[in-house]
């Protein structure tokens, strides 16, 4: 993530972030309400320290169902305090004492019958409430948040997209040159980071070349919706528009098809993905479709305290979009918990390779 292009110039400012779980809080915000009936059971969960596949398994165990019959709408952190939405489908009329199953790590905070399954992405959005710890400049930071709530960050896929040290990347590539992936949830997480990746890279090198200039052709997306138009020109009209926030710039979620963009727009995205042959022919070959996703990402009802050398941090982003990308922008963290978990690793290599006796 480090090599991709700052919207406002790479911060000066260092925090720490994920001291503890605490720290990160991330509440799913559902857009409708529980019907009161069905054979679906949804659940509103907080979890502290699990990951949410862990929570999946929990919940079918404790409802004796097979683990197909549990979705959820979004995937969380495990070192993250979150309040998120899980879906049980049990057919018949029995309703289990789900308040069994609250701990010290899960806490089932409201449950009540549905009549759909609940999908994922099924989510208006999440609302972030974040601590920064040992700001190293606290004038400094705010006046990055004022940037950050005029103009917005880059809405780049944030690093858990990829997995741990792109690995994800890693497997999609091989997926791409022949090696058969079974799982379709790995294949599917596989598929993911490479579009994710490319969509990185047109956000990145646009940023690079032309900052936030316009291009005749360029597709652009009404707020707060998927639809599309292509900006043929760029006229008085569409750039009132764009500086209201009645439309965004947008980049290419790749997929077969003809390019979404026109024109100068999309010569450039072409030569910027040049170099990625095998990712756009192997999403192409997997069926995905061109699609679109807003270049800019800003967050919503934006709001800190201060307390000494900490801050908090309170906003809400659209379902799909990253608070990492806020948080990059904003300035240089230590994510300390992924700080830790890779001492620990690197110690087990070491003491893996110390000869025994020694």
């Amino acid at each position: 993530m480090n090599e991709l292009t700052f919207l406002h110039g790479a911060p000066s400012v260092s925090a720490d972030i994920r001291s503890r779980n605490s720290d990160f809080v991330v509440q799913e915000i559902l857009p409708f309400l529980p019907s009161g009936d069905g054979e679906h059971h949804l659940l509103h969960v907080r979890k502290d320290g699990l990951n949410t596949v862990q929570v999946a398994e929990m919940l079918a165990r404790f409802a004796k169902v097979h683990p197909k019959e549990v979705t959820f709408a979004g995937q969380k952190d495990k070192n993250a305090v979150t309040e998120q939405w899980f879906g049980v489908r049990i057919p018949g009329k029995d309703t289990p004492a789900w308040t069994e199953l609250n701990s010290e790590q899960l806490t089932i905070l409201s449950s009540a019958r549905h009549n759909k399954k609940l999908r994922t992405g099924a989510l208006s959005g999440n609302r972030f409430t974040l601590t920064l710890r040992n700001v190293s400049d606290m004038a400094a930071l705010e006046a990055r948040l004022a940037l950050i709530a005029q103009s917005g960050v880059p809405n780049y896929y944030g690093e858990q997209r990829f997995g741990h040290d792109g690995r994800n990347l890693v497997q999609a590539r091989q997926m791409f040159q022949g090696r058969k992936v079974k799982d379709r949830n790995k294949r599917s997480i596989y598929l993911s980071a490479a579009r994710s990746m490319l969509f990185n890279e047109v956000v990145s090198g646009r940023l690079a070349r032309i900052g936030l200039g316009l291009l005749d052709g360029d597709c652009v997306m009404l707020a707060g919706s998927r639809s599309f138009f292509v900006a043929e020109q760029w006229d008085d009209t569409l750039k009132g528009r764009l500086a209201e926030g009645d439309i965004q710039l947008s980049a290419p979620q790749w997929g077969r098809g003809q390019q979404l963009s026109q024109g100068a727009a999309a010569a450039l995205e072409t030569e910027l993905l040049e170099a990625f042959t095998l990712e756009r022919d192997g999403l192409e070959q997997a069926g995905l479709e061109q699609e679109r996703r807003p270049m800019l990402l800003k967050p919503e009802t934006l709001s800190h305290k201060i307390d000494g050398d900490t801050l908090v941090l309170d906003f809400i982003l659209p379902a799909g979009s990253f608070a990492t990308s806020v948080l990059r922008e904003l300035c240089q963290y230590t994510d300390v918990q992924e700080q830790a978990w890779r001492e620990a690793v690197a110690n087990k290599a070491e003491e893996a390779d110390v000869p025994a006796g020694q």
